[in-house]
């Protein structure tokens, strides 16, 4: 499976004009926030739980900033632990892989399965 990369864009701004606003793909699972990464081949699995989508918060906007966000299923990674990777989507084959990083660094383990020839 490739995996797609994900981001949430708005035109909006106070004064009328507009300006373009982008929000990196999150997600929220067991304590750890997790990114998506690009150009990850990777097999889904068994199904682990809950995950969350937090709202886009680029913006400060307050009534974004309280919404609950959008629940969505957290998967396995064939090979790879949960507390670094997952896979989350509606079923394994939808799914998208999200990293858990540490500060900018993926775990090494993540680059093997992109740096895959």
């Amino acid at each position: 499976m490739m995996m797609l990369a994900v981001a949430c864009t708005s035109e909006s701004s106070s004064d009328g004009g507009e300006q373009a606003e982008t929000c990196a793909y999150r997600v929220l699972y067991q304590d750890r926030t997790y990114r998506d990464v690009a150009n990850v081949e990777f097999t889904a699995g068994e199904k682990l739980g809950s995950a969350t989508i937090p709202p886009c918060q680029d913006t400060g906007d307050q009534d974004k900033a309280e919404e609950s966000g959008e629940t969505t299923t957290a998967y396995a990674v064939d090979g790879i632990s949960p507390d670094m990777a997952v896979a989350v989507g509606d079923s394994p084959g939808d799914a998208t892989f999200v990293a858990a990083y540490s500060g900018n660094k993926l775990p090494p383990e993540i680059r093997k399965l992109i740096d895959r020839p």
